[in-house]
């Protein structure tokens, strides 16, 4: 009997039929989060959306954000804990779409390994669409890469890409942002997914393993600095529609902290001092902080130490948008005003990334306790 011809691809480490074991096991909960105006289901070379939808907009402008979860992913492969990433991943890129005021519409996923194990490839995507529901947003596509040799057996990386649509007369932005609004922040999850490379520098240094018990948390460090991202998009999209017109600006508080994150959606020549009194950073922070022997403020700039989200809103609907917001279970407090008059003397952050807007500085001392 002749033997079986060899396949090339999978003795160079490719293995094609895991990769199609994995669709197999996602197909169902990316269905999940496709409405009638995904057309085609899974599988095909491109996703199809539907867009008749835009036709009922006067001037429909399209967003669309792109991003990763960064180095947290090497925590989810040390406890080969897989399920929460793909929220990661949805956090990052979706909540961006919902700074300018965006819906957003669908989203596409890539993920890179050196081995497709199917069970963790599903285990991914499962976190992804049950985000992307979360959102309202399709996941209509992605793409799943073996890499070996590039990336060892365990390790992968995750990307993304999504789409939304706002109205061009109620995009939100720094043009919209007047003297005396009002900065409310919006408290976060945790580290949610960015300083983890600070993160996991702390921890190795202390010579802490990830399936080691956290003491001050009952649960192990690996699940602890695994906490998802806390998503925004459906809260903030209804935030936008009660106050009807009193939300002037949104920021992502994201890589560069609190200070940068706001200045980018401020004006150039208004200012905004952030009071360190109003709230308390996360434990988490504290704990990595004190581990670390340094102190919060050094963080600012890579943490975000306890706010995920900024909304800068009129002055005299601050109470409604904080009670809005805790209808949503996200607690929201203000911690500045912003001014166009004289700046006071001092060190301010003047915009970031390439972006000229206001200027921000942090003031005062955190609370203590839980606020």
């Amino acid at each position: 009997m002749a033997a079986s011809p060899t396949n090339p691809y999978t003795e160079a480490g490719v293995d094609t039929a895991a990769g199609d074991l994995a669709v197999e096991l996602m197909k169902s909960s990316v269905r999940a989060t496709h409405g009638p105006e995904v057309l085609g289901g899974v599988g095909g070379f491109a996703g199809l959306f539907d867009a008749s939808a835009l036709l009922s907009y006067r001037k429909p402008l399209l967003a669309t954000s792109t991003d990763g979860v960064g180095t947290k992913v090497a925590i989810a492969q040390a406890i080969d804990k897989h399920d929460t990433i793909g929220q990661d991943l949805v956090g990052m890129v979706v909540d961006d779409i919902v700074v300018v005021g965006a819906a957003p519409l669908f989203m596409t996923d890539y993920i890179a390994c050196g081995k497709v194990v199917p069970e963790r490839i599903a285990d991914i995507v499962r976190g992804i669409a049950e985000g992307a529901a979360a959102t309202g947003t399709a996941l209509v596509g992605g793409e799943t890469a073996e890499h070996p040799g590039l990336l060892g057996p365990r390790d992968y990386d995750v990307a993304g890409a999504a789409t939304g649509v706002v109205e061009a007369d109620a995009v939100l932005g720094a043009e919209r942002v007047q003297d005396g609004d009002v900065v409310l922040a919006l408290e976060s999850s945790g580290l949610h997914s960015n300083g983890y490379s600070l993160v996991r520098h702390i921890v190795a240094g202390a010579g802490i393993g990830y399936g080691d018990n956290a003491a001050d948390f009952g649960a192990t460090w690996g699940e602890v600095l695994l906490e998802p991202t806390r998503l925004y998009t459906q809260p903030l999209l209804r935030l936008i529609s009660t106050l009807d017109g009193g939300v002037h600006a949104l920021s992502h508080v994201t890589g560069g902290g609190i200070a940068a994150n706001l200045a980018r959606v401020l004006p150039q020549g208004s200012w905004a001092e952030v009071d360190r009194s109003t709230w308390s950073p996360s434990p988490v922070f504290r704990v990595l902080s004190d581990i670390a022997g340094s102190t919060l403020e050094s963080a600012e700039g890579t943490w975000n130490l306890g706010i995920g989200f900024l909304a800068v809103v009129q002055a005299e609907k601050k109470d409604a948008a904080i009670s809005a917001l805790a209808t949503e279970g996200i607690p929201a407090w203000q911690v500045a005003t912003v001014s166009t008059g004289a700046r006071p003397a001092g060190v301010f952050e003047e915009g970031a990334k390439g972006v000229d807007g206001g200027a921000v500085r942090l003031i005062g001392a955190y609370a203590d306790g839980a606020k």
